[in-house]
């Protein structure tokens, strides 16, 4: 009994130091078998949500995919790491929702969700005489579900690794005035115009990206002149005609077109006219960053709206 007592207070003397680094959760629409090595991939189109907030969108293609680990994890359709879903992960206690509508709503699947906790702490176990497994993972679990149409997931994680903002401890926008939809379509048309030598605003906003989920290197960005380049092959931004501005309970406004891209090219050709990868894969992502295709927004200072992510 007193061995028994003693492994236990070791076990969680351990535990309870290991720092939290992350939460992972994993989404997986199949049909098939997960005993067999492979299993089919249902189409369909996912949603993240974090705090009722939307911030992320994903289509899922239809393919074989491998089943995975004695645990017979099906491959992620779609993977959403905590500390990668931008500022509305709060510090603390957060509810994250995963939303799925098949292509085809008439055919059944099955649904797996699972999730788990991301430490600084290696766990070691025996898991037979003189094998042992690894893992810094602890808080494994899933849930499944057989369903027809679309489904969702939703749990609840705390967060204690990602920044706490300013803005988080705003109070929540639960109405905008013909005023406030005027000043974020400016915004919005500031930003695409933003795209033009010089280049200050984008600079400005890449060297303040410092989060644990994005590093960018705006010096040198700015010094292989990707951006000047482009403008010269002949690359413009133009921002959507009609936009659609939805509170969401709380201080984040999401911005997004009605239909198709918040920002696209003036001329869809431009792109192939710019010399060397390196060049095209510079543009591409500082394109990405600086031109998503929904925009989190708060207001800030002077009672200014702000984008954040």
């Amino acid at each position: 009994m007193k061995n028994a007592f003693l492994v236990a207070w070791l076990f969680w003397a351990v535990t309870a130091s290991a720092a939290v680094l992350n939460v992972e959760f994993h989404f997986s629409p199949y049909t098939g078998d997960r005993k067999a090595d492979k299993v089919e991939q249902v189409a369909g189109q996912a949603r993240v949500l974090v705090n009722g907030v939307p911030v992320a969108r994903q289509d899922v293609v239809a393919q074989q995919v491998p089943v995975l680990f004695e645990q017979r994890e099906v491959a992620a359709a779609v993977w959403a790491p905590a500390a990668s879903l931008g500022s509305s992960v709060r510090k603390g206690k957060n509810r994250l929702r995963i939303e799925f509508t098949p292509a085809d709503g008439s055919k059944p699947y099955r649904a797996l969700f699972r999730y788990a906790t991301v430490t600084d702490q290696v766990i070691r176990t025996e898991t037979s005489p003189g094998h042992f497994s690894e893992t810094n993972q602890t808080g494994v679990g899933e849930e499944e579900k057989s369903v027809t149409g679309p489904v969702s997931f939703e749990r609840e994680f705390d967060a204690d690794f990602v920044e706490d903002r300013p803005w988080h401890h705003q109070p929540a926008v639960t109405s905008l005035s013909d005023a406030d939809r005027q000043s974020l379509k400016q915004l919005v048309r500031d930003r695409a115009a933003a795209f033009k030598p010089g280049f200050q605003p984008i600079y400005q906003e890449l060297s303040g990206i410092t989060n644990s989920s994005m590093q960018l290197n705006s010096e040198a960005i700015r010094k292989s002149k990707c951006l000047d380049k482009a403008y010269a092959a002949g690359v413009r931004i133009v921002p959507a005609a009609d936009l659609d501005i939805v509170t969401t309970g709380n201080p984040e406004i999401v911005v997004s077109a009605k239909s198709g891209q918040l920002f696209g090219p003036e001329d869809s050709k431009a792109f192939s006219r710019i010399k060397g990868n390196d060049m095209q894969m510079c543009i591409g992502v500082v394109l990405g960053v600086y031109y998503p295709q929904q925009m989190l927004v708060v207001r800030g200072s002077e009672d200014k709206w702000m984008v954040v992510r």
